[in-house]
């Protein structure tokens, strides 16, 4: 019996040494877990800006592109309008018979109208408006309106051969689509 309490004196003094190796390593486990969860909240934390940084740079491209676009179509719905003005004047100068051309009393008119058409023509240009290419092309829907069909032996099939509007392009987008007949297999 005498050596029982020896072994309860051991089983305690193990106890209290496990006690006091737990409660050493414990601080040590808590630190780890401390400086894991603050490594965690770092990395969410440097995403967070980054996601943040990435966005505002998005952001700020999106409206230097906007600004850069209204710069350059600003004249859009002016353009548009004046195209009837181009076309009619066109019209006007297609209209004067060659004889009449060639009257001297109306030699000064005639000439007057090729510049102002000239002069149309120069402004377009300064600002990025240009007539579409139409005839002898292949048909293509993103700059061509097809009117109507027109049988030809001459042209392939789907190949514009007459243009009833001229279309304008304003840099690189559409401003008006060319109005034009389509070649067809004759009958």
């Amino acid at each position: 019996m005498t050596e029982e309490p020896n072994n309860e004196a051991a089983n305690v003094n193990e106890a209290d040494t496990l006690r006091e190796e737990t409660a050493e390593a414990a601080p040590e486990v808590a630190e780890h877990d401390r400086a894991a969860e603050l490594e965690n909240r770092l990395a969410e934390a440097q995403a967070a800006v980054m996601y943040a940084q990435a966005e505002t740079q998005n952001v700020r491209r999106r409206a230097e592109k906007e600004a850069q676009d209204a710069r350059a179509y600003a004249a859009t719905s002016f353009a548009r309008d004046i195209l009837s003005v181009a076309d009619n004047l066109a019209r006007a100068l297609q209209a004067i018979p060659a004889e009449l051309r060639a009257d001297d009393k109306l030699k000064g008119l005639v000439t007057g109208l090729d510049a102002t058409g000239r002069e149309i023509d120069s402004v377009f240009a300064r600002h990025g408006i240009s007539k579409i290419v139409a005839v002898g092309e292949a048909l293509d829907p993103n700059r061509h309106q097809a009117m109507m069909e027109v049988p030809s032996a001459d042209a392939a099939p789907g190949t514009v051969v007459q243009e009833i509007q001229t279309g304008y392009m304003i840099k690189d987008r559409l401003l008006r689509p060319a109005l034009v007949g389509v070649a067809k297999a004759p009958d």
